[in-house]
């Protein structure tokens, strides 16, 4: 199993702040358009991800025990 965590604005989209997935072998891409599918207003968010607290690559596979963290737009000034 994956554990994904969100944060901010996305925690409010989905409702709750982690959950898991069955999706070891995967790539992080292929979890995005899961996450998508799932909760479609994420679609269009230029969402960052991290697995195990390092930025990771769409094309990154994805491992069983996972830590994946989305990370949304930040602004600042």
């Amino acid at each position: 199993m994956i554990t994904v965590h969100y944060f901010a604005g996305i925690r409010e989209m989905t409702g709750t702040h982690k959950e898991d997935f069955d999706c070891a072998g995967e790539t992080v891409g292929q979890l995005k358009e899961r996450l998508i599918q799932k909760y479609p207003q994420m679609q269009g968010n230029s969402l960052q991800f991290a697995v195990n607290e390092e930025y990771a690559l769409q094309t990154d596979i994805l491992s069983e025990g996972d830590a994946v963290a989305l990370i949304p737009p930040v602004s600042g000034g």
